[in-house]
């Protein structure tokens, strides 16, 4: 009997229920499916039976089904049926999305172009900043990591910047902001990765160029403390460098080295000042007071601003970084979501501008020892010194035309006075007169008529000495050639030749 009881309760109760349930049903309100998602689509909640409606919600219920063919058909046939359509500016964008949704390359590629058209023939419209943002993730899509092509990631933070410029008043502009604080996160670690690959190989001057184009460039980077010790690091080992150099004056080491020690110290003090709550602060703590320079204070605001930026970044757990080795974009987990990114164009500082610094520097640190006076005068050139080239020699000497005479001549205005420091000193008085020119005296008389009666007779030649000089001896001329005909002699008188 009681095992009966239980049964009929047990079945009065599940009877209840079904009751509860079946009258639940009843009352409640029969759901209906939805085709698009509507809050996507701001002209989707327009009820109406026009044929053009009618053409852009099938296209759109296509695009979500993933059909972009017959989505794109559809937005064709309503652009060209009925070019006077409310919907022709959403149709026209939506072009653009089937092939943003599709993918792929030559897809994207297509996709960018009918963005650019949509620009180009609706700028004032609000879509307009839209289209904008899609062609900004389009190479926001294809980005590959920092140590790959970055040419992706240049064109996006391109457009995102044209982007926030061009529509500052645009909902989508709080989007846009931390797009462009991924993208130049990517480029931020590719330029510190190589920056720190060259101080590794002591190629200073290439560290520095490329370490400080991310410290001005990308001021909210996340490893910019490291950034900045790398630049100090780079002016610690030019400044060892310029002490070990041969053949270079004790002075103007010391000189140079204090140079690069301050600049060095300059980059770790800003580490502290800008960035007090990175990780790598007590670093540059370490190499101030290794370097015996005193230790800055940052203030309470540059504290607040580093908390909130170092709040702000997501840490990367070994998941993330397991994945990040297998997938094709980078990770930007660790990228700041507060502050305002850069908007101006990135300035590159190249090589060579860093050594027309260190040049400066060396010429700086050369002319420490000997001042210039400024204002101080010239001292013209002597008379027995080359011509200087800040102040050029006077010459002597003036043409100037004798009085009655043809207009040829010089006369000498003025003669130098005696150099004091001259090595050669002049000898006898300067302002003697110079002797008159001695007159030649008359040649003798010659004459071809020697032993004929009456000539001159012709003295021998003497010599220095008053005696007569020795009579040269006779030359045989007879192997000598000559026009006379010469005789024949022994066994050659019988040769008729």
């Amino acid at each position: 009997m009681n095992g009966l009881s239980k049964k009929i309760a047990v079945a009065a109760l599940a009877a209840l229920l079904l009751g509860a349930v079946a009258a639940e049903a009843k009352d409640k309100k029969p759901k209906h499916k939805k085709n698009e998602d509507l809050s996507a689509n701001p002209l989707g909640n327009l009820q109406s039976k026009q044929p053009d409606k009618e053409l852009y919600d099938k296209a759109m219920i296509a695009l979500k089904k993933g059909r972009f063919d017959v989505a794109r058909l559809d937005l064709q046939t309503l652009l060209s049926t009925y070019p006077d359509s409310e919907y022709r500016m959403r149709a026209k964008l939506s072009v653009g999305d089937t092939w943003f949704r599709e993918g792929g390359s030559a897809a994207l590629t297509q996709a960018e172009a009918e963005y650019q058209d949509f620009i180009t023939f609706f700028p004032d419209a609000p879509e307009a900043a839209e289209a904008k943002m899609k062609v900004a993730d389009i190479y926001y899509q294809q980005m590959e990591k920092p140590d790959r092509d970055f040419n992706n990631a240049q064109n996006a933070e391109k457009h995102y910047r044209e982007m926030i410029n061009m529509f500052p008043d645009s909902a989508l502009i709080p989007r846009a902001k931390q797009k462009l604080r991924d993208v130049q996160e990517v480029l931020a670690e590719r330029e510190t990765s190589i920056g720190l690959y060259y101080g590794s190989r002591e190629n200073f001057i290439a560290s520095i160029a490329r370490l400080q184009t991310v410290v001005d460039t990308y001021p909210l980077y996340s490893k910019s403390d490291l950034a900045l010790l790398g630049i100090g690091d780079a002016y610690a080992g030019q400044a060892h460098n310029v002490l070990v150099v041969p053949n270079l004056q004790p002075a103007i080491k010391e000189r140079l080295a204090a140079m690069y020690q301050d600049r060095a110290a300059a980059a770790y003090t800003r580490v502290i000042v800008r960035h007090p709550m990175a990780p790598h602060v007590e670093d540059a703590r370490d190499r101030l007071v290794a370097m015996n320079r005193p230790i800055p204070e940052p203030t309470q605001a540059a504290i607040a601003e580093s908390e909130a930026e170092e709040g702000s970044r997501r840490p990367l757990h070994f998941t993330e970084r397991t994945f990040g080795l297998i997938k094709r974009g980078p990770t930007v987990v660790e990228a700041v979501h507060v502050g305002e990114p850069s908007l101006a164009d990135p300035k590159r500082i190249l090589a060579p501008e860093v050594t027309k610094q260190n040049l400066a520097l060396f010429q700086e640190a050369y002319n420490a020892g000997r001042p210039v006076l400024p204002g101080a005068a010239v001292t013209p050139t002597a008379p027995n010194e080359p011509p200087r080239s800040d102040q050029p020699s006077q010459a002597p000497l003036q043409l100037t035309p004798p009085e009655g005479g043809t207009g040829v001549g010089v006369s000498i205005v003025g003669a130098p006075a005696a150099d004091p420091n001259a090595v050669v000193k002049p000898v006898g008085n300067n302002n003697a007169a110079l002797p008159a020119a001695e007159k030649p005296a008359v040649a003798p008389i010659q004459t071809n008529d020697i032993g004929k009666p009456g000539s001159i007779p012709v003295a021998p030649p003497q010599a220095d000495n008053g005696k007569k000089k020795k009579k040269a001896p006779a030359v045989d001329q007879s192997d000598e050639s000559s026009s006379k005909k010469k005789k024949k002699k022994g066994l050659d008188k019988l040769n008729p030749f």
